[in-house]
């Protein structure tokens, strides 16, 4: 299963216009979603990075992602967020405006990149970086097998849990015991992706990756929808800058 949610789509193609997002070149989603983020780095306020998070947002049911993935990696990133602004409200020197415009420039920042990725396959986004941006194959081809092998990563761990429970190496209701017992499954769980990263590896270097020009059997078209999206991060990114400056709301990372 690839990690963008295919279901709704046929020959990579969205079938309705709420999976639009989908049909999308993930070459231009990459793009859009670097001009936003870097793009926000500089501004500190929150009107900057709420005008961006909240179109981002309005784009969110169209993006054909699952519920359960974006439920999954959009809980990761509002905990980091709330963090970002606890702590910056305890220890910032700008008070509850401050810490409030960390955690909005935060998720602004995260979740145009995380709509790119999840409505991406793997593939596809694989094919667009070396046929649409130049990437050379090899680098391409490696963020083509992190993304297929973060399922199986998931699988292995549940596999060195139920090895080590089946040994008797449980914590139960001890939490000096379960720190221990965590750590050693992260390193078993490190150690089987070193050697499938090596196995990789050698399979690539077996194909001659990287070592000249190659064909490729599936072409990554261009449309005129990667084109508007891509103008228009930023056109956004402009607006949200003007919108702040005009509230005089606007504060610089350097200013």
């Amino acid at each position: 299963m690839s990690f963008a949610s295919l279901s709704g789509t046929a020959h990579g193609r969205p079938r309705g216009a709420r999976s639009w997002l989908l049909g999308v070149n993930p070459a231009a989603k990459l793009v859009a979603a670097l001009v936003l983020s870097l793009g926000l780095l500089p501004a500190v306020d929150p009107v900057t990075g709420g005008v961006v998070l909240a179109v981002t947002a309005a784009v969110v049911p169209f993006s054909g992602v699952d519920r359960t993935t974006l439920l999954v990696l959009g809980g990761v990133f509002l905990l980091m967020g709330a963090s970002t602004g606890i702590v910056n409200l305890l220890y910032g020197e700008e008070g509850a405006w401050g810490a409030f415009g960390a955690a909005v420039r935060l998720l602004a920042i995260a979740l145009p990149g995380l709509l790119a990725a999840a409505s991406s396959d793997p593939t596809d986004l694989a094919d667009a970086l070396v046929q649409r941006l130049g990437v050379p194959e090899r680098p391409a081809m490696g963020v083509l097998a992190a993304l297929r092998l973060a399922p199986l990563l998931a699988d292995q761990w549940r596999t060195v849990t139920l090895a080590r429970r089946a040994r008797g190496l449980e914590a139960g209701r001890n939490p000096a015991a379960a720190l221990p017992i965590f750590f050693g499954k992260v390193f078993a769980l490190l150690v089987r992706a070193i050697r499938t990263g090596t196995l990789l590896a050698t399979a690539m270097d077996a194909r001659a990756f990287g070592t000249g020009p190659r064909s490729h059997a599936r072409t990554s078209r261009w449309r005129t929808a990667d084109t508007l999206l891509v103008v228009a991060a930023p056109l956004l990114l402009g607006a949200a800058y003007a919108l702040s400056a005009q509230l005089g709301t606007l504060r610089l990372l350097f200013g």
